[in-house]
């Protein structure tokens, strides 16, 4: 596979721009709406006010054109009742459907000029939906008047970060032009899907753990492996976590007999030269165990430079990359009520661009169950778009999942407090509510809002190998969303070996086949209601299983005869 990554064009801010007014006094705040504070909870102390020289890396988030007749191109592809289901369209189509006006970008590239701002420490996407800028904290807080810029340290991690601690205004006359700026308010979600190591023999108990050969029995994926050669699948990393290529052989060797595979990642994206980390591990191994000899990519997001964001810095990038696998496994997320709508809003617009593009991204749907905040349960996103696919956790009723699963105690699930229920998942989640003899109090959650998850799988007691040391009882919603993964990159395989396109953004597919999956009808996630539960899994759809557990040979089967009108017209 030939791959043209190219994360930013860069731009030198033409010196013929017009210098715009902008008025000192009419200013508008941005990203108001969410909690400004809510590192205090996360458990990032503010330690020092930056001095005015340290540097700051802002994304500054350009208003793009014709975002309905985008999403309204996101469903007829994503749904497989539409005559237009399938038809993708490629990044260039994309990016010039929905490209900043002229004077969008004029206005706020003037704006930079006129305030301080370096064009020549300037990065900008190739249609300028985002420009990144690097700067002094000085020039920022005047450009960005009320952000106030101090250094925040993560005892548990060990993570600093520079970030405002105060919302932040823009000009009136720029505020109309931008949807937000990044890197002030949103901090590293580092506990969101733990991937705990549970170390107890107690925890552990008499089982005996789950390993590759033993997600291939219960999901019935057997000896398939991927074949076609344009196939791919990709994790997507933060924080400094990568894999090791020795560590990687060694699992295999543990536990890669009975199926072909392929013996190493086929392509890097971005940094992997430190200590081989948890996360990484996991998702590697278990991507590669299930989408068995499917091309695998490792896109790694820094996380060094104390201004970034990462997940932002990893979507634009695949928002600005013409070459990327089909499928993205992501172990990230944060609360909904620690973000803006309109950041939330801008990043759907991303996941549309992906999914017009025939691109999968499975989130997983975390590992604090319904999620307790202020006695009201606490919704997670991403996996709270209605435009990406939620991941939630199972355990086995026994080892080897004989006599099948259950809903697991940690497993992210509930319903949005920012986005509505969308309509392929309103007759299942309706029926939930209706039927559910357990449901928690109406005070702790939205009824109305986007349910998720909207599948699962088993999440707990993987083995994996990290630093060459084989390590038992891996546990979170991070091990049940590689394997999702793998399987669908199967599935894409059977597709294009029919010569049909990639299977795009799940959801409408899963809800209208949701008895090719199997389902889990006991279990429960943890809350904060009494006793201390959150929702109870039900026949059909559930906020702690979504639809169930992947059943391959069925999924396939529904797969394939999903018509495609793009090649079949």
């Amino acid at each position: 596979m030939q791959s043209s990554i190219s994360f930013f064009v860069w731009a030198i801010f033409l010196p013929e721009i017009i210098a715009i007014p902008f008025s000192k006094d009419e200013r508008v705040f941005l990203e108001t709406g969410h909690d400004v504070e809510h590192w205090k909870s996360e458990g990032w102390k503010l330690t020092q006010r930056v001095f005015s020289h340290d540097r700051v890396r802002l994304t500054f988030a350009i208003k793009q054109q014709n975002i309905a007749k985008l999403e309204k191109i996101f469903w007829s592809v994503s749904e497989p009742k539409s005559k237009a289901y399938g038809r993708y369209l490629d990044l260039e189509t994309v990016s010039d459907l929905v490209k900043p006006r002229d004077e969008s970008i004029r206005v706020v590239k003037s704006w930079l000029q006129q305030g301080g701002v370096d064009s020549r420490n300037c990065d900008e996407t190739r249609k300028s939906d985002y420009i990144v800028c690097e700067t002094t904290s000085a020039i920022a807080e005047i450009l960005l008047s009320g952000a106030r810029f101090y250094r925040f340290h993560h005892e548990g991690s060990g993570k600093s970060v520079i970030r405002s601690n105060a919302h932040y205004t823009v000009p009136k006359e720029v505020a109309k032009h931008l949807d937000f700026v990044g890197g002030l308010l949103r901090f590293p979600a580092l506990d969101f899907a733990k991937t705990k190591v549970q170390s107890s023999s107690a925890d552990i108990g008499i089982h005996i753990g789950v390993y590759p050969s033993v997600l291939r029995t219960r999901y019935n994926v057997s000896d398939t492996v991927g074949k076609h050669p344009n196939n791919s699948q990709a994790v997507a990393q933060f924080l400094e976590q990568y894999y090791s290529s020795t560590d990687l052989k060694e699992f295999f060797a543990l536990f890669g007999g009975g199926f072909t595979h392929l013996p190493d990642i086929t392509k890097v994206v971005g940094p992997d030269s430190g200590r081989s980390g948890i996360e990484a591990s996991l998702d590697v191994q278990y991507i590669m165990s299930l989408g068995a000899n499917i091309a695998t990519w490792f896109w790694s997001t820094a996380g060094r430079h104390e201004s970034q964001e990462p997940f932002l810095e990893w979507i634009v990038a695949v928002g600005n990359t013409s070459d990327i696998p089909y499928i993205f496994s992501v172990s990230y997320g944060d609360n909904e009520d620690s973000l803006s709508a309109d950041y939330m809003n801008r990043i759907n617009v991303d996941f549309m661009k992906a999914g017009v593009r025939g691109i999968t991204i499975l989130f997983a749907s975390g590992d604090n169950g319904a999620g307790c905040h202020k006695k009201k349960f606490r919704p997670n996103f991403p996996c709270s778009s209605p435009y990406v696919t939620a991941v939630g956790g199972t355990a086995f009723n026994n080892p080897f999942g004989i006599d099948g699963e259950y809903g697991y105690e940690i497993s992210g699930g509930g319903f949005s407090n920012v986005f509505k229920r969308p309509s392929y998942q309103a007759s299942a989640v309706n029926y939930y509510l209706q039927n559910s003899k357990k449901l928690p109090n109406a005070s702790l959650y939205n009824n109305t809002g986007r349910g998720y998850p909207d599948i699962s799988a088993v999440c707990n007691h993987f083995w994996i190998v990290n630093n060459l040391v084989p390590v038992p009882g891996v546990m979170g919603t991070s091990a049940s969303t590689p394997t999702v993964a793998g399987i669908i990159g199967l599935v894409n395989d059977m597709r294009l070996q029919n010569n049909k396109p990639p299977m795009g953004f799940l959801n409408p597919f899963l809800y209208s086949n949701a008895k090719s999956l199997y389902d889990p009808t006991t279990g429960y996630n943890e809350g904060c209601g009494e006793p201390d539960r959150g929702f109870y899994a039900l026949e059909g759809w559930d906020p702690v299983t979504g639809c169930g557990t992947p059943n391959y040979p069925a999924l396939v089967e529904a797969a394939l005869k999903a018509v495609n009108y793009y090649v079949t017209n």
